[in-house]
């Protein structure tokens, strides 16, 4: 039985495309000198390359006279096979700039409806500075649905609420916000003297968003060691109409203060203290486990997370209402 050589020859006597390159043009030139000028490095560099390749293959490549220099029958058989090689590698090169500019050209962003409304617009104006030739799409959804949209392929980058992740995506935390619970000023909790207590929180029925949300997510895990919630007043599948149904008195509800900084600031909404229940929650970008973002959903996760920590955090802007009678701390934003 025989054995093809080229089945056991590996790579450990192959010059780099430089080096293959550099041999080409002593070839063409003639001359080291002339190969160096081309080149763009010194003679002697060049001898010491062709030195190198010649060990490498195991024989001599190059001769030198008084004439000039000239390939040797093996070095000209080399120099055929490396031109075949430089062509590759040139078609090669040319390919992977053909995918990386249909790559550069689009950025499909998926983010939970929070993240959406009132962090992703900034950020992608800095990034379209930046990025002038790049159309960016924005699919608002909730955590869950961010999740299966990036784990489908379906969006190059996402950012979610949600305490925890799936196992198959890679995250990193960008920004940290805090929710809040938020009645109109007529509520009978717009005038509570004392904190509300985690199991205040849990035995009243309140708005909520769905149960995917990363909003609803997160605050049911905050308030789990006081059981589950009590059914919810009303769910809704956007924060806005959350925000809508308690200006309109439905009931108390949990939001981010983002998203009810406006109308706290106007005597809208009341935040109510809460006493034992830390409703802070990190905001994430996520992708497919194993593949850093890289293009452009690697500059704008590069974005996102320059420009939470030069704002500081954003949940830090509202307060809770000051309560009458002695002062009671707010709730902690840590």
């Amino acid at each position: 039985m025989t054995t093809d050589p080229a089945a056991t020859v590996g790579l450990s006597h192959v010059p780099d495309l430089d080096s293959l390159e550099l041999l080409l043009q002593v070839a063409g030139t003639g001359s080291f000198g002339r190969a160096a000028a081309a080149h763009g490095v010194s003679q002697p560099a060049v001898s010491a390359r062709v030195a190198a390749m010649e060990g490498l293959v195991g024989f001599p490549l190059v001769e030198r006279s008084a004439r000039g220099s000239s390939l040797t029958a093996q070095g000209a058989l080399v120099a055929d096979w490396a031109r075949d090689v430089l062509q590759a590698a040139s078609a090669l090169a040319t390919g992977i700039a053909s995918l990386r500019a249909d790559r550069d050209a689009r950025l499909r962003v998926a983010a939970s409806l929070t993240v959406a409304e009132y962090l992703v617009p900034r950020w992608l104006v800095r990034f379209a500075a930046d990025h002038p030739d790049t159309a960016v799409s924005l699919a608002a959804v909730n955590s869950s649905a961010v999740e299966e949209s990036v784990l489908a392929g379906d969006a190059d980058l996402g950012f979610v609420e949600g305490p925890r992740v799936a196992a198959a995506l890679g995250s990193a935390v960008v920004a940290v916000d805090r929710l809040v619970v938020v009645v109109p000023p007529g509520h009978p909790w717009a005038r509570r003297r004392r904190p509300l207590t985690g199991q205040e929180l849990v035995a009243t029925r309140m708005v909520h968003r769905e149960p995917a949300s990363g909003t609803r997510t997160a605050f049911v895990a905050a308030v789990a060691r006081f059981g589950a919630p009590a059914v919810p007043v009303m769910e809704l599948s956007t924060t806005s109409a959350v925000r809508s149904a308690v200006l309109a008195g439905a009931g108390p509800a949990v939001l981010s203060t983002m998203a009810v900084e406006n109308d706290v600031a106007a005597n809208r909404l009341v935040v109510v203290p809460v006493a034992d229940v830390d409703l802070s929650r990190q905001l994430r970008a996520v992708w497919p486990r194993g593949r850093r973002p890289a293009g452009p959903a690697g500059d704008l996760l590069r974005i996102a997370g320059r420009s939470e920590r030069s704002a500081g955090r954003p949940a830090d802007r509202v307060a809770a209402r000051p309560e009458r009678g002695p002062r009671t701390p707010a709730a902690s934003a840590t």
